[in-house]
């Protein structure tokens, strides 16, 4: 494959890469759009280092195989089942990419979330590829206590716990986005001893592309950006939503994000509700969040998910919004309480609908916390500083 076309940029333009060391790289996601919103910098990088990149992932999204062949990664579509447990269906995952592996031999692995990390780790392992490094994006729904006790729960915990440990032995590297992530992979012995995880702040943020923006004057306008599931906490913000708007009337709350097929999505049904009530301004979903962010005051996310560190908080805060998210793990990781937002109880209505009102209260606290969420992503979650910390542990040369 030719790197030579490609557009090289790794955030320091003094710095070339040499096609010296080259491997073969399989990436592996189970949605193949993540592969653009999260890890397009991490891919380019890759390329411009020399080497040969091939991503799979289940859905055929011509736009994300473009953009992938605009920076010179081939993508090969795979079956895989993104929620639930179907073992025929898992079985059939991890043939396929057993057999794409086989063919194609490379030379390192970088799966990411359960089921890639999980199918694509057995997999490599039956066939010898040494340099299996894995990414957990967030260990999931099972391991956090909203999970469950139930036998039910407890089993898939357990055999989760028994196919990750298949996966990781003897892995290059396992990288984590929280403490209690990596916690709980100490806990649940899922690695060998001889192997630690290696903390990375989250997927980062291109802080040229998010850009920061001064905030439209006028009422407060908040801004949820999220899949539409209960576990990030949607009713939640809606229910408080409807507390604020009883003393600030012009108060506007927003949700942009797309319906899912999760067991715990939120219906259509009852987003019209909401919307016909007055309560919710549904925006639906895009391919670029800029302007939407760049329209509102502050950034909410009241998820109660097992998150890894979310996403849409790392552009919330590249461009320069305050944000309110729950005291989860990953969640808390993105603000310093305040400093440049608030955290809240998980499942508190009264105490989200506090910390909204006060920002309602006084605007020019959102802007003083939105500057200082625009220094934190430049010094903590600038995505060229993550993929340093990436191709380092990968044995990369950066």
């Amino acid at each position: 494959m030719q790197t030579e076309d490609v557009a090289c940029s790794t955030g320091r333009p003094d710095v070339a890469y040499p096609p010296a060391g080259r491997r073969v790289i399989a990436v592996v996601a189970s949605l193949a759009a993540s592969l653009t919103i999260f890890r397009l910098e991490l891919l380019k990088r890759l390329v411009c280092a020399g080497h040969d990149v091939i991503a799979f992932a289940p859905e055929h999204d011509p736009r994300v195989e473009q953009a992938l062949a605009d920076i010179g990664v081939r993508f090969i579509r795979i079956p895989m089942a993104r929620t639930g447990l179907n073992p025929l269906e898992d079985i059939r995952t991890f043939w396929s990419l057993r057999q794409h592996l086989k063919r194609l031999k490379p030379d390192m692995i970088l799966p990411y979330t359960m089921k890639p990390i999980i199918y694509a780790g057995i997999a490599a392992r039956t066939l010898g590829i040494k340099e299996r490094c894995f990414l957990i994006t967030g260990l999931g729904h099972i391991f956090s206590e909203a999970g469950g006790r139930s036998f039910k729960a407890l089993a898939i915990r357990h055999l989760c716990v028994r196919l990750y440990r298949l996966a990781f032995k003897r892995a290059r590297v396992v990288f984590v986005y929280n403490e209690a992530d990596a916690e709980d992979i100490r806990r649940y012995r899922m690695l060998p001893d001889a192997l630690t995880p290696t903390m990375v702040p989250g997927s980062g943020v291109d802080l040229e592309h998010f850009a920061l923006a001064r905030a439209a004057p006028g009422g407060p306008v908040f801004l949820m950006i999220a899949r539409l599931l209960r576990d990030k906490g949607v009713v939640e913000y809606v229910e408080s939503a409807r507390i604020v708007r009883r003393t600030f009337p012009d108060a506007r709350f927003q949700l942009l994000g797309h319906f899912d097929s999760n067991p715990t999505a939120i219906s259509r049904q009852e987003i019209n509700d909401w919307v016909g009530e007055g309560v919710l301004e549904y925006l639906g979903t895009t391919d670029d969040v800029r302007p939407y962010l760049a329209a509102c005051n502050v950034f909410v996310l009241p998820s109660y998910y097992r998150e890894g560190i979310p996403r849409s908080i790392l552009e919330a805060l590249a461009v320069g919004r305050p944000v309110i998210t729950t005291n989860l793990p990953g969640c808390r990781d993105t603000v310093q309480p305040g400093v440049n937002g608030m955290t809240v109880k998980p499942l508190d209505v009264a105490a989200l609908a506090d910390a909204m009102a006060s920002f309602a209260r006084d605007p020019d606290v959102a802007v003083k916390m939105g500057r200082r969420s625009r220094e934190l992503a430049e010094t903590r979650f600038d995505v060229h500083m993550i993929n340093r910390i990436l191709f380092a542990g990968m044995g990369l040369t950066d």
